[in-house]
């Protein structure tokens, strides 16, 4: 037997680690091996094909299906039940920490560390575990055929007449067939996501979350974000005063990010995809969220004259989308989220930011599979 180093022992007794003749206790050392491997995920660079191959279609399929399928049967968003108990711990510790300055600096210190810091690696690392390596996977679309020489304003231009053409025709009958109930989820529209996975090389069996409405809801309207996936119990989760012909969109593009697919651009062609495959009322959804990204890109007269070519019924009800914002969205604190979330993109290795959601319009016109749909539906 190898004989034990004169300069390190384990004490199993006061669980110590001794090095150099100095004891340091071992939830220290756990702690700095926490904080070590946060800071080790967020900079050691891994290889997308291996984050694609080990995480994104090897691990996390298995996490998303078991951790959704338990926090559908949540009725209420377990990321509010999270943060009231951040909060309370926040509170707790400020006050903790007071006390501890009265009797000297070097233990409220020590406290504030520990009651921040490392729960924020822990945090960090469940994050990245659970949901946040997707943002490393490969992109959508080099794993798709794909044609880049396809971007180009007369494609653009047919692409958006084509919306208004589907807009015009869909409209009737989506309003007649009715709209998807709120906070439970469509059967059709999941049956057309699985359909839209299996096309873009995904599993194919994720779990679609049940829309929930959260106490974050206060800040979703002013800032003009319609939904979110909750990283960390991966819920659906989408804004209380959605309009019914905005719903299936909104739902399939968060499923979309249930799936992996981070980046929001891949989860707009997803979420257009699925509701293209799925019934009168997703597909009318579909197309007129599609509508704004495609004519957003064109030369004003273009815009003018598809916004002429609307019926009256697609136009009251992007009327009644744009009175909704007006309503609830307040510029300040959308401009101050929206460069947040450009950040936090950036962060995580999304190069393009918040301009990602444009990105779909790109991988509609260059892609194989978002030529074919739009031109057969």
């Amino acid at each position: 037997m190898r004989a034990a180093s004169p300069t390190r022992s384990w004490d199993t007794n006061y669980m110590s680690v001794r090095f150099a003749g100095a004891t340091v206790a071992a939830p220290t050392v756990a702690a700095a091996l926490l904080v070590l491997a946060a800071v080790a995920a967020a900079f050691v660079p891994l290889s997308p094909a291996f984050v694609e191959r080990v995480y994104s279609t090897g691990a996390y399929p298995l996490l998303q299906r078991s951790l959704t399928s338990v926090s559908n049967r949540v009725p209420v968003a377990l990321i509010d039940v999270a943060l009231l108990v951040g909060v309370a711990w926040l509170v707790s510790l400020g006050v903790g920490v007071r006390r501890l300055f009265r009797a000297g600096a070097g233990p409220a210190v020590r406290r504030l560390i520990g009651g921040v810091i490392l729960p924020a690696a822990a945090l960090y690392l469940w994050f990245l575990m659970l949901w946040g390596f997707n943002y490393r996977r490969l992109p959508l679309d080099a794993k798709l055929p794909f044609n880049s020489r396809a971007v180009t304003l007369d494609a653009a231009r047919a692409l958006a007449s084509t919306a208004v053409l589907r807009i015009n025709t869909l409209h009737a009958g989506a309003h007649a067939a009715g709209w998807p109930e709120d906070r439970v989820v469509d059967r059709s529209l999941a049956s057309a996501f699985a359909v839209v996975e299996h096309d873009v090389g995904a599993s194919g069996r994720t779990v679609p979350g049940r829309p929930k409405h959260s106490l974050l809801d206060w800040y979703f309207r002013p800032a003009a974000v319609a939904g979110m996936t909750d990283p960390f119990f991966l819920e659906t989760l989408v804004v209380s005063d959605l309009l019914p012909f905005e719903r299936s969109f909104v739902v399939a593009h968060e499923w979309s990010h249930l799936a992996g697919f981070a980046d929001e651009g891949e989860a707009n062609f997803v979420g257009w995809l699925t509701c293209l495959n799925g019934d009168l009322p997703a597909q009318y959804s579909g197309w007129l969220s599609f509508y704004p990204e495609l004519v957003n890109n064109l030369p004003r007269r273009d815009r003018v004259d598809l916004a002429a070519g609307l019926a009256s019924g697609p136009r009251e009800d992007l009327r009644a989308i744009a009175d909704r914002l007006t309503r609830d969205v307040s510029p300040r604190v959308s401009a101050a989220g929206w460069h947040v979330y450009d950040q936090y993109l950036k962060a995580n290795r999304i190069e393009a930011g918040a301009a990602s959601y444009a990105q779909v319009v790109r991988l509609a016109l260059c892609t194989e599979l978002g030529q074919r749909v739009s031109a057969a539906r």
